[in-house]
């Protein structure tokens, strides 16, 4: 899997494990693209740093360094929102 795409992945999985802390599912899916960022890209921490009006900056280190991704708010709230407003789910 691509980095772009495992983070951005976690990024929203995150979002919803931290909006639905009992959602066992969602702690298991965001475990496992953590463990794809850790294991295959060489992550070594990842954290939501910062959300403005319109990006989620994810903060990440990787080769020593420490980096920071911008993804468009929207973007990765999406699935969040589209469980929340499902009510099959609540």
């Amino acid at each position: 899997m691509r980095f772009e795409d495992a983070l951005f992945n976690w990024l929203q999985i995150q979002l919803v494990a931290e909006g639905r802390p009992h959602d066992g599912a969602a702690l298991d899916t965001r475990d496992f693209f953590l463990q794809i960022l850790t294991e295959d890209h060489h992550v070594t921490q990842i954290v939501i740093d910062k959300v403005d009006d319109t990006m989620i900056h994810v903060r990440y280190e990787k080769e020593g360094r420490s980096k920071v991704q911008m993804i468009p708010r929207e973007a990765g709230e999406q699935l969040l929102n589209d469980i929340k407003e499902n009510p099959k789910y609540n």
